[in-house]
Parts: C-alpha cells; sequence; structure tokens
C-alpha cells in the first residue's frame, strides 16, 4: 500500500525569520524588507514586551499555527529580532521575501533606453 501524505502535515520542520519591528505604527502588518530583514509595522506599543507579543500573534496566525509554536529567539529589546516557528502550515515567508530588488539598479535588458 503506497504511503499518503497527510494534507495537514507541515512542509518544513522549523523556519527562522530575521525582521525589523516597527511598533506604534497606525496598523500590524508585513512593510517590506529591511536589508536582508523582513519588516513589519506593528500597532503595539513597544511597552511591557506588547509589540513582542503582538508580533508573535501576527505571525502565528500568518504561519497557521498555535502561538505557543512562535518563538522570539533573539531581541527581546531591539527592533531587530529572530523568530522561529515550529511546523508552520503555510508559508507566507516565501511571497513577503520575493526577489531581492537589485542594488545596482541595473534594468531590464529586454528595455531599451532609446537613442
Amino acid at each position: 500500500m503506497a504511503h499518503r501524505r497527510d494534507r495537514t502535515e507541515p512542509t518544513c520542520a522549523v523556519v527562522e525569520l530575521r525582521l525589523h519591528v516597527q511598533p506604534g505604527a497606525k496598523r500590524t502588518g508585513f512593510a517590506g524588507r529591511h536589508g536582508d530583514a523582513l519588516k513589519f509595522r506593528l500597532a503595539a506599543p513597544p511597552v511591557d514586551g506588547r509589540a513582542n507579543e503582538a508580533l508573535l500573534a501576527f505571525l502565528a496566525e500568518a504561519f497557521g499555527v498555535p502561538r505557543r509554536q512562535v518563538t522570539l529567539l533573539r531581541g527581546e529589546k531591539s527592533r531587530d529580532k529572530v523568530v522561529r516557528i515550529d511546523a508552520p502550515a503555510a508559508r507566507p515567508d516565501l511571497a513577503w521575501t520575493g526577489p531581492a530588488p537589485d542594488p545596482a539598479g541595473v534594468r531590464d535588458p529586454g528595455v531599451s533606453s532609446g537613442g
């Protein structure tokens, strides 16, 4: 009998993300890239760990896991953080990272510069 993969089985065991956060924003969400980190704006203020908790809750919902599966590894009191997500059910980070912008500003070779 062939082994069938359960659809609820995660595609990877652990995801670690490097993040740059901006607490005290109007709303919580992904805001692009900040160097090699993902940037998030957080509506929660950076007081008594509220911004960290809001970030971890947001990531738990986005990755389809219970909050207990999202851990802040580094950056408790910093804007730069490393977060671990155990057994994610979804991988929104793959859409968030996308291709990096070309730092040299090289144009698409198919585009003519005129002349």
